[in-house]
């Protein structure tokens, strides 16, 4: 990769999780003081917000917001930081096609099917889709090995059966997974938490779906895409 996309957060402090409220709002002790702050995901994190945990909140410049800081990181001793921003994927895949030089043209938020894709691009005539999932969930990360997803996703599991459809019909298409972790460098599915969504990926990668994972740099306040590695195993995969 000769360009590699980055985002740096400005405007940062640290804090210590102490609860999750619910899905959009978590409490963490800043300063010395309770604050309620803004979970810039929706997934279940459980495995990585627990209490005591490290946490790094961006400010907000947004003077009408209810919750002053967003939580964009969490430590954990295992993997250092792991970003949990789930628009991060999305401005880290942008930077990446619109500045690598292979892409003619490059949309984002595409209608096809019934579905919205987060990318549409061209290149010489040549039609792709592509769909970005972040990954922050590993069992083992001496394995080297995320999952995904960490709770169920049915529009996940519709946009690889759009994709897999749009390969047959001549798009050349992709799900990508951008591992918002240290040391990770493939992603398969997470059949213990969604068995569907691991044979809706099956079958998409058999009709031609490229599955493509990105291995991330993760600090406090910043994330990098390092590395992109192509798998052909998910095609061989059986459906069980």
């Amino acid at each position: 990769m000769k360009f590699r996309p980055f985002i740096q957060y400005e405007n940062t402090v640290g804090g210590l999780f102490l609860r999750r409220i619910n899905r959009f709002v978590a409490e963490v002790l800043v300063d010395g003081k309770q604050e309620y702050v803004h979970v810039k995901n929706t997934g279940r994190l459980k495995e990585l917000l627990v209490p005591n945990a490290k946490v790094t909140l961006q400010i907000s410049d947004d003077p009408n917001r209810k919750t002053v800081y967003d939580l964009i990181s969490v430590y954990k001793p295992k993997l250092k930081w792991v970003n949990i921003d789930s628009f991060a994927p999305n401005v880290l895949m942008k930077q990446f096609l619109e500045n690598g030089g292979f892409y003619d043209v490059v949309k984002p938020e595409y209608s096809y099917g019934d579905s919205r894709f987060d990318f549409y691009m061209e290149r010489q005539g040549s039609k792709y889709l592509r769909e970005v999932k972040g990954c922050t969930l590993t069992v083992d990360p001496g394995t080297g090995i995320g999952l995904f997803p960490d709770a169920p996703t049915e529009r996940g599991v519709k946009h690889l059966n759009e994709l897999a459809e749009a390969a047959k019909n001549g798009f050349h298409c992709s799900i990508c997974f951008v591992i918002q972790m240290n040391g990770i460098h493939m992603v398969y599915p997470n059949n213990a938490t969604q068995p569907e969504f691991g044979r809706a990926l099956i079958r998409a990668a058999k009709a031609g779906v490229s599955v493509i994972c990105y291995s991330c740099h993760v600090e406090a306040d910043s994330i990098k895409i390092t590395s992109e590695m192509g798998d052909c195993r998910y095609a061989e995969m059986s459906e069980g």
